[in-house]
């Protein structure tokens, strides 16, 4: 009987943890993280230093828990709306699957750990991160009040090349804020296709969104004018750094898949948009940061 109560115990553990890992999208980690994998060995470029390994793990977890604080106050915010709306009434809170409060208590509990964690890192990372985490926390109030917030979102995962970078280095240094602008362009512009799925329903609900105020067409401009300075950041980049022919061949990659956006999701045809928020970018980063640290490490 204790062994049987035992394993139920553990099983219940298991669907809970299921649940917060659905909660936060934890699979969309794949956005950022590889950035600031990236940023982590730029802070060896040309340095005859061998990696601190410990503290890789130590940004990891800063990128795990400053992202489960995000994702998960976000849902705390925006309840009310993911009840109303039709693609997100399943999400955990309006099914009642985890209640608002227990979410909370994740959040504050992330929010402690990623600011706990920095102080194990280096002095201004710890200074630094109450003000990351505004950032990342802030977003989800943008969309009440502004069409873009898309490009607060993309602030926020833009911190990961630099923040990373300064975890090792401690110092601002051109290429890692390139990194990181790069990085919010791109964010910014693919957010904007996947928010086409919202339009209608920001513009009833008075959330500010760009395909709310602009309609699907014009969204999609802007979308991909944010792609284009993302592309050329890659470029700029590229140059600038030195970088050798891997990196090259990694930034073609990631041009690529950021031009293929804009083919498969259309003013008239949105049936893609999760082939191209989820699938097309998650390559993208993950490809983009395999090559950048091949060139890195000069292989």
């Amino acid at each position: 009987m204790v062994t049987f109560m035992g394993l139920n115990n553990f099983v219940s553990m298991l669907f809970k943890m299921k649940n917060y890992l659905s909660l936060v999208k934890f699979s969309h980690t794949i956005f950022a993280m590889p950035f600031a994998v990236t940023g982590y060995f730029l802070a060896y470029y040309g340095v005859p230093l061998s990696p601190d390994w410990l503290l890789f793990l130590k940004i990891l977890l800063c990128m795990v828990f400053a992202r489960n604080a995000a994702m998960s106050f976000n849902r705390i915010v925006d309840r009310h709306f993911d009840k109303l709306n039709p693609r997100t009434n399943g999400r955990e809170i309006p099914r009642g699957v985890l209640s608002s409060k227990a979410v909370l208590v994740f959040t504050l509990i992330n929010s402690a750990l990623f600011i706990f964690t920095t102080y194990f890192i280096n002095p201004l990372v710890f200074y630094l991160s109450p003000i990351a985490l505004a950032i990342v926390l802030f977003y989800s109030y943008t969309k009440r009040f502004t069409m873009f917030s898309h490009l607060i979102l993309g602030l926020g995962l833009s911190l990961a090349p630099i923040g990373a970078y300064l975890s090792v280095t401690g110092k601002f240094d051109i290429i890692p804020v390139l990194y990181s602008l790069l990085v919010m362009f791109w964010v910014a512009g693919f957010d904007i296709i996947y928010a086409l799925q919202d339009e209608e329903f920001d513009r009833n609900t008075k959330l500010h969104s760009i395909p709310a105020a602009l309609g699907a067409r014009g969204a999609l401009i802007i979308a991909l004018v944010l792609h284009f300075i993302s592309a050329l950041l890659v470029v700029v980049i590229g140059f600038m750094a030195g970088f050798n022919f891997y990196y090259w061949i990694g930034a073609v990659i990631f041009i690529s898949l950021m031009v293929l956006q804009h083919f498969l999701v259309r003013p008239t045809d949105i049936s893609k948009v999760n082939m191209a928020f989820a699938t097309t970018n998650g390559m993208a980063s993950v490809l983009f940061t395999i090559f950048n640290i091949l060139s890195i490490l000069n292989f």
